[in-house]
Formats: structure tokens, sequence, C-alpha cells
């Protein structure tokens, strides 16, 4: 729908940039520092790569409840969520990790990247477009199609973030298993 009334009319786009509460813009700079901070190759702790995951989870799933806690919709909406966040960790968590991991340090040492960059403005771009598309046309929470891709959507964006998050994690949990194996 928001995507029909930018192409048929792009003038609404200045409408909809100066209707977004100023929060919305000092969130997404928020993001994208966080994003860029990616780009660059860096050490970090256990606690640090753990906390993008969880915070994109919850920023996921506010976005799943705020969009369709009022729906009769919501059970189905959690459902398809969790089944997407699932075969996008089910994907990703399996594969090597680009990083490596000094016990001694307690640190990764991370490559850069801009999957992070990527995946945050993914995620912040459906909330955002979810947001006008629902102030726009408040009856989308009843639509099955529409909610179901949206938390699909959200769903895999988590599922990536935890998935990628997985690859670290054995990382720094291979040592302790090989000296309990010894």
């Amino acid at each position: 729908m928001l995507i029909q009334l930018i192409t048929t009319h792009p003038e609404a786009i200045v409408t909809i940039v100066r209707s977004t509460p100023t929060w919305v813009w000092g969130l997404l700079t928020g993001l994208l520092a966080l994003g860029a901070s990616q780009l660059r190759g860096r050490t970090a702790s256990l606690v640090r790569v753990s906390l993008m995951p969880v915070a994109m989870t919850v920023f996921s799933v506010w976005g799943t409840y705020t969009a369709f806690g009022r729906s009769h919709l919501l059970g189905q909406a959690i459902a398809v969520w969790l089944v997407a966040a699932g075969i996008a960790f089910a994907l990703l968590a399996p594969g090597r990790a680009n990083a490596s991991y000094d016990p001694a340090r307690r640190t990764f040492t991370l490559p850069g990247s801009v999957v992070p960059l990527l995946l945050i403005v993914g995620i912040f771009l459906v909330k955002y477009f979810v947001g006008v598309e629902l102030t726009m046309a408040p009856g989308l929470v009843q639509d099955p199609e529409y909610a179901l891709t949206v938390a699909a959507l959200y769903g895999a964006f988590t599922g990536t973030f935890v998935g990628r998050a997985t690859r670290l994690w054995r990382l720094a949990l291979r040592p302790a298993a090989a000296a309990i194996a010894a």
C-alpha cells in the first residue's frame, strides 16, 4: 500500500517524513551508528557480541506486538514469527564464524562487515513502513496476508541475528568443551 502510494504520488514522501515523530529519526541515527561500527574490524567481548542479537530480537518482538497486539491474528503472527526465526536460525547457525576467539582475553576478533548494518536498516524499515501503513490503513491489522508477512519478516531478521551470533558463541564455548573432554 505505501509503495503504491509513493510510486503514484511521490510528493507524499514529504508529508510522511514530516509526520514522523522526531524520536524515530534519533533512533535511526543510533541504529545507523551501531551498524556503521560493524563495518570495520574490531575486538569485542562475549557480552558485547550478544547485545546486538538481543536488542534486535526485542526490536523485532516489539514491532510484531505493537503492530498486531490488538488483532485477532496476534497468535498466528507470533507462530509465523517463531517459524521464520527458526528457519533463518537453522540456515545460519551451523555455519562457520568469520572471527576468532581468544579465551585468555575472553574477546573476539571480528572482521568488518556490512551485513549487520543491512540487517539493522532492514528491520528499521520494516518497522517504519508498517507504522506508516497501519496509520494510513488501520484495518490492515486484520488482514492475514499482511499480518503474517510482516511477522515472517520480523522473525527472519531475528533468526538471522541470533544465527550469526550463535556462530560466535560456539567459538567461545569450544575451549570450555575441549577442557571438559580432556
